[in-house]
C-alpha cells in the first residue's frame, strides 16, 4: 500500500475542517449507520473548538482510497489550526507531511494566516495543491482571487518550480470538487451537478509525491506531536523518517545531537480512520504514534540504540504578548474549585508546555507565573481550558512583550485586516483612529462589505476584539498576524471609564443596586456573594467609584424585593476575553470553575491609596 502525507492549510474559517469531513465520508471511513455520518466539523472533537467554531489542536487521520488505477492509498491527513495564535501548532506538524491543499475563501482571498501557512510549506519545499473553496458564496470572485494566491506565491517562492501549482474549485460543504470553475456558481445550481471528491485524491496521488525513505536505514523519526491515554500513557507521534520500529525494540531519545534517554516501545500504534489500531511493524514514511516513555518532548528524536545524530529541534515563533498567573487570594479562594494551589498551578503548567510550544512560561518569586502566548486567544484558550479542569486562579492584564534591538526599545507591530458593512464604517474607523492604526489599503466589493488593511502596534491592539463586536453588534469580522518589530509608537489614551468597587464583604441587594446602577453598568445580581474590593460594575464617569451593593433598606415604608426588582437594569455579562480586555494594570481577574470575578489587587481602600501615592512619589522623583 502506498501512503501520501498531505497538510491542510488554510486561513481561519476558509473550510478545512469541513472539507476533511467530506474526505472521511466519501472514503467510506465509517458505516452508513455511524454517528459521524451525520456529524459536523469531526476533526475538533475539544468542546472549545466547537463553541468557538476554530481549530485549535493540530491533529491527524487517515483514509483508504482505491485510485482509478486500481491502487490501494492510505491518505494521512494533517488537519492544522487556521487562526494566527495557534500558529505554533502548524510549525511543529507540518515537518510531518510530504505535501499540502492550500484552502482559499472565493470570496475573502488570502488573508495573513494563508501567508504564514504557505510560507511554512514553501520554506519546506512542499508540492502545493491550490482549491480555491465556497465558491457558491454570494460575494464569491474565483478569478479574483486566485490573482491574489498567484501574486503571493510570486512573493514567496524561492524558485520558479514552485510557482507550477494545480487549482481546483469547491463547496466543501457539499462535497463537490470540479477542475475548471463551472459557468454558474448559484448555490442552487451547484447543488443539482453531480459531483463529489475524487478529483481531490486523485490530485493528491498524482502530485504528493510518496514519503521519500530508505526501510534499509537504522529506524528514526522526530516527534512532532505528544497525545495521553489513561491506559496506555503517553504517546510520542510522528513520521517515520527511515528505516522501521516493531514493537519491544529498544529506542534511544535524541535532542539534536544528544543522547537524554532510552525506552522500550511497549505499543505501536498507526491511524485508521478517528481511531488508531495497534501494528507489529512499521511502515517507512508513514505517521505513528509509540508509547513506552512518560518523558519526552516535542522535538526530540527516537532513533535505533548506536544512532548519535537527532533531527534539529522545531523552532517556534517568540510569543508577543504576556500575562500573570497566581494562586487566587480573594476571600472566596477554593470555595468553587479542586486545584488552587501554587504546586497544582506549576504542575498543570508544566505539562501544557510539553505539547504547547507555542507557550513560554516562567515562575517567578511567590508563586507568580508569567506566561507568554502568540495572542490573547491563545491565552484565554489556555485559562479556560484550566477552568474547566476545575482550577482556580487569579490573572493579570495582558500585556505586550518589548525586545531591545541595537539598543532601541521595540515593540510588535500587527497587520489587521478588517471586513464590515458600510454602514458600520465610521465608527470602526473612529476606533481605529484612537488606537493609532495606519490605514494600508482599502477595497469595497459589489456587496457593499469594506476591507480595510491596517498597522497597528500590539499594545493598541488590545482589547479591540469586543469593541468590534461590540459596536458592530457581531457583524465585524477582523483577523491580525504578526508583522515585525519597531521602536515604541504613540500609545492610545485610556478609553474606559472607572470602575465600581464594592465597600465591603457580603450579599448583593436589590435595594442596593436600585441606586448603584444609577451611578453606571452593573456586573452583579442580588442574591450574588461579593467581597471588599471586588469590582461591581463600570462607572460612567472617569474615575472610580465605591459603591456598597450589599446594603439593605430598612424595615421603615418597606418595600419587598419583588417590587424594587422591576426597575433593575440587566446585569452586564463578561466572556472571559472581554474581562482580559477589561482589567487595568492596577486589577486582576479571578478565575474559577463557576464564577469570572473582576478585582482591584489591592482589595483594601486604604492598601490601594497607599500604592497609588507611592507611584505618585515615585513619579515625582
Amino acid at each position: 500500500m502506498q501512503i501520501r502525507n498531505v497538510a491542510i492549510i488554510a486561513h481561519v474559517d476558509h473550510g478545512k475542517t469541513t472539507l476533511i469531513d467530506g474526505m472521511l465520508k466519501q472514503t467510506h471511513t465509517f458505516r452508513e449507520n455511524q454517528a459521524e455520518m451525520s456529524q459536523e466539523t469531526i476533526l475538533d472533537s475539544n468542546d472549545l473548538e466547537r463553541e468557538k467554531g476554530i481549530t485549535i489542536l493540530a491533529k491527524n487521520t487517515s483514509i483508504n482510497y482505491r485510485s482509478l488505477a486500481g491502487e490501494e492509498i492510505k491518505i494521512n491527513i494533517i488537519d492544522t489550526p487556521g487562526h494566527a495564535d495557534f500558529a505554533g501548532e502548524v510549525e511543529r506538524v507540518i515537518s510531518m507531511a510530504d505535501g499540502a491543499i492550500l484552502l482559499v475563501d472565493a470570496a475573502e482571498g488570502p488573508l495573513p494566516q494563508t501567508k504564514f501557512v504557505l510560507q511554512q510549506a514553501i520554506k519546506r519545499k512542499l508540492p502545493i495543491i491550490v482549491l480555491i473553496n465556497k465558491i457558491d458564496r454570494q460575494d464569491s470572485e474565483p478569478e479574483r482571487v486566485l490573482n491574489q494566491v498567484e501574486e503571493l506565491f510570486l512573493s514567496l517562492a524561492d524558485d520558479s518550480t514552485q510557482l507550477d501549482f494545480p487549482v481546483l474549485y469547491s463547496v466543501g460543504r457539499m462535497g463537490k470538487i470540479w477542475s475548471k470553475l463551472p459557468e454558474e456558481t448559484q448555490a442552487e445550481s451547484l447543488a443539482k451537478e453531480p459531483g463529489n471528491l475524487q478529483l481531490l485524491f486523485e490530485e493528491i496521488v498524482k502530485s504528493i509525491p510518496a514519503p521519500q525513505t530508505d526501510p534499509s536505514k537504522p529506524f528514526k523519526m522526530q516527534v512532532s506531536t505528544l497525545d495521553f491515554d489513561s491506559y496506555k500513557g503517553v504517546y510520542a507521534i510522528g513520521k517515520v523518517t527511515q528505516g522501521i520500529v516493531k514493537a519491544g525494540q529498544r529506542l534511544v531519545i535524541l535532542q539534536e545531537d544528544q543522547k537524554v534517554g532510552e525506552m522500550t516501545v511497549t505499543h505501536l500504534m498507526e491511524s485508521n480512520g478517528l481511531n488508531r489500531q495497534e501494528i507489529k511493524q512499521s511502515r517507512p514514511g508513514d505517521i505513528i504514534a509509540i508509547t513506552g516513555v512518560d518523558k519526552i518532548a516535542i522535538g526530540q528524536t527516537l532513533a535505533a540504540l548506536g544512532e548519535t545524530k537527532g533531527f534539529p529541534m522545531i523552532k517556534i515563533t517568540e510569543p508577543t504578548l504576556k500575562i500573570q498567573i497566581a494562586a487566587n487570594t480573594s476571600p472566596f479562594v477554593g470555595r468553587e474549585s479542586e486545584f488552587c494551589t501554587v504546586r497544582q498551578l506549576a504542575d498543570r503548567l508544566k505539562r501544557e508546555q510539553k505539547t504547547n510550544l507555542g507557550l513560554r512560561i516562567e515562575q517567578k518569586e511567590g508563586g507568580v507565573f508569567i506566561v507568554a502566548g502568540r495572542g490573547e486567544l491563545h491565552l484565554s484558550v489556555l485559562i479556560e481550558t484550566m477552568r474547566r479542569e476545575g482550577y482556580e486562579m487569579e490573572v493579570s492584564r495582558p500585556q505586550v512583550i518589548f525586545k531591545e534591538i541595537d539598543g532601541v526599545k521595540q515593540e510588535p507591530v500587527e497587520e489587521l485586516i478588517i471586513e464590515i458593512e458600510q454602514d458600520y464604517l465610521g465608527i470602526i474607523t473612529e476606533e481605529l483612529g484612537k488606537r493609532h492604526a495606519q490605514l494600508q489599503s482599502s477595497f469595497t466589493n459589489s456587496k457593499g462589505i469594506c476591507r480595510m488593511v491596517y498597522q497597528i502596534t500590539s499594545r493598541n491592539l488590545l482589547g479591540f476584539r469586543s469593541e468590534i463586536l461590540t459596536k458592530t453588534k457581531g457583524n465585524g469580522l477582523f483577523t491580525s498576524s504578526f508583522l515585525h518589530y519597531a521602536p515604541l509608537q504613540e500609545s492610545r489614551l485610556k478609553l474606559r471609564n472607572g470602575a465600581l468597587i464594592a465597600t465591603e464583604t457580603g450579599t448583593v441587594t436589590a435595594y442596593a443596586l436600585e441606586s448603584v446602577q444609577q451611578r453606571g453598568k452593573t456586573f452583579v445580581v442580588p442574591g450574588e456573594e461579593v467581597y471588599e474590593g471586588q469590582i461591581v460594575g463600570l462607572c460612567k464617569q472617569k474615575g472610580d467609584l465605591e459603591v456598597n451593593v450589599c446594603k439593605n433598606k430598612k424595615l421603615t415604608n418597606f418595600r419587598s424585593n419583588a417590587e424594587v426588582m422591576t426597575v433593575l437594569n440587566s446585569r452586564v455579562e463578561l466572556s472571559l476575553e472581554q474581562c482580559l480586555d477589561f482589567i487595568e494594570n492596577d486589577e486582576l481577574l479571578e478565575v474559577t470553575p463557576k464564577n469570572l470575578r473582576l478585582r482591584k489587587r489591592y482589595l483594601n481602600k486604604l492598601e490601594r491609596n497607599k500604592k497609588m501615592q507611592a507611584l505618585k512619589d515615585a513619579k515625582n522623583e
